[in-house]
């Protein structure tokens, strides 16, 4: 089951490293969200390749994409859509809005304010849009990637933890080597390398691999290492808020997407151990600790439990 979709994902690993030089790590936890059937969060410094990530993930798609830059006074229904009266024909009628696509590229979601944030909850979760009592269907695929910057708080508004909650991973993607920044100097001579990437996957090729993540295996030892986890993060002192079962659940689903991109049938401990940080991190909260330092702390206590957890053979 896995090794028929290797092929393909490997060749869109590539296509995206392209663009996103040095970075597989950033690339295979990408892969992880989209196959999973999650969504995507990327926090780091302005100008390391947030964007370009995005773009390059939906360039080697056959599938609708949207960048929708978020600012303070964007409402609602700049994100959902809203009914517009006809007078000539003295009806309403719903316009989509940009969440009607496949892969969308939330940008700097943190600077629009909690009500408008709250407007993707349900897309994210359920994959449908309720509009003046009616909903409305997104067709599938739909994937979220989400950019912030965690380093500049002045007009932003930090996502509140419902909304975390939505998405299966949380990553850093981290400035490049020198080797790879200066091939990406060289790259850029001729334009954005970016716009010269073709698809190499269609959008039911993805749906048809969402569909198979779920069929790979997961032993017992390997759910009850995942259990042992989630338990230690409810029970740590310093942990105020741990793991819910909505997230051991997400975990465990990126998981079987970590196996399938790595081209196996089977779950096995190193999935738990590399994935535990992207997918808990955000999902937990630390005790008397500022905001901007929850996530390090975030980190350093699941790198603890880990360390204390029995590994299954």
């Amino acid at each position: 089951m896995a090794n028929q979709h290797f092929a393909k994902i490997q060749k869109l690993h590539e296509n995206i490293g392209k663009v996103l030089l040095g970075k597989p790590e950033a690339i295979r936890s990408s892969l992880v969200a989209l196959f999973g059937g999650g969504h995507l969060l990327v926090e780091d410094a302005p100008g390391v390749g947030k964007t370009s990530l995005a773009k390059a993930i939906a360039k080697s798609l056959s599938c609708d994409f949207t960048r929708l830059q978020f600012t303070p006074d964007m409402l609602p229904s700049d994100i959902l859509g809203a009914s517009i009266f006809l007078p000539n024909q003295g009806e309403f009628e719903f316009r989509e809005g940009p969440i009607f696509t496949n892969i969308l590229l939330a940008d700097e979601i943190n600077r629009t304010t909690p009500r408008t944030q709250s407007a993707l909850l349900e897309a994210m979760n359920e994959g449908q849009v309720s509009i003046e009592g009616t909903t409305h269907q997104l067709d599938p695929p739909f994937f979220v990637l989400a950019t912030q910057n965690p380093f500049e708080f002045e007009g932003t508004y930090p996502l509140p933890e419902n909304q975390l909650d939505r998405f299966m991973l949380r990553i850093e993607i981290g400035y490049p080597d020198r080797e790879f920044e200066k091939q990406a100097l060289n790259q850029h001579r001729a334009g954005e390398p970016v716009d010269t990437l073709e698809p190499v996957m269609s959008g039911e090729e993805l749906i048809a691999i969402q569909t198979d993540v779920r069929n790979i295996k997961v032993e017992e030892s390997i759910n009850d290492y995942l259990l042992d986890i989630v338990t230690a993060t409810r029970e740590h002192p310093d942990l105020e808020v741990g793991v819910s079962t909505r997230g051991a659940l997400t975990f465990y689903r990126a998981l079987q997407s970590q196996a399938m991109v790595a081209g196996r049938d089977y779950v096995i401990p190193d999935d738990v151990k590399e994935l535990s940080i992207e997918v808990l991190a955000h999902r937990v909260q630390c005790r008397s600790v500022l905001r901007e330092s929850q996530r390090q702390r975030a980190v350093t206590i699941l790198e603890q439990i880990l360390q204390q957890t029995a590994v299954p053979d």
